[in-house]
């Protein structure tokens, strides 16, 4: 996004290390010195990239009951065996890969999880398209979990996003009104513009 491109170099680093040379390689999940797919099957292979401040992927599954299921038993092969294809896997918890790569496919985003961009990018809309993607989200957890407890956490989160997005229009409603008395500062002109190319926050 252009947006992201003209930021400061210091708040892209993560980005480009990831989104340039490595994207899209072989080697970025297999590892060029010890290319084995049981390597590649290990959560922390996700890790590489998917962690930080401006996504937060790993820290979100490592403090989740999934995360905690997988650290606590990633050594015990009779729970973790990751000699078997993803297809005939059977862990005691799911992976990222078990979930993201479901049956062994190679195309992360086909099944990637619902939520992304502050949750809106597939909040229910009502649209077939979301109705599709939101089928085929439940579909990986009822691998595990039945379809009602799915549906009902997709529905929890729907309500969060909601909740979020009122809560961001409130203070973004003080935060223009403390402009309009005066009270703000504007954003010095050396600073990184605000999503709409605007000085506006201090």
């Amino acid at each position: 996004c252009a947006w992201s491109i003209e930021r400061p170099p210091g708040d892209t680093a993560g980005c480009t290390f990831c989104h340039t040379s490595s994207e899209e390689r072989c080697s970025t999940c297999h590892q060029r010195h010890q290319f084995d797919p049981a390597v590649a099957r290990h959560s922390e292979q996700c890790k590489a990239c998917h962690w930080g401040k401006d996504h937060r992927d790993w820290e979100a599954y490592d403090i989740s009951i999934h995360g905690v299921a997988y650290q606590v038993n990633k050594w015990n092969s009779t729970e973790f065996d990751f000699s078997k294809k993803l297809s005939d896997a059977d862990y005691v918890g799911p992976t990222c890969q078990y979930c993201h790569l479901r049956g062994g496919h190679h195309n992360v985003q086909r099944l990637s999880t619902v939520y992304t961009s502050m949750g809106m990018s597939n909040a229910d809309r009502g649209a077939p398209l979301w109705k599709e993607k939101r089928d085929t989200w439940v579909s990986v957890c009822d691998d595990c979990h039945s379809p009602r407890f799915a549906r009902e956490n997709l529905q929890a989160m729907d309500e969060a996003c909601k909740d979020a997005g009122l809560k961001y229009t409130e203070a973004f409603k003080v935060a223009e009104n403390l402009m309009l008395d005066g009270m703000g500062e504007p954003m010095p002109k050396d600073l990184a513009p605000d999503w709409s190319g605007q000085h506006i926050w201090s």
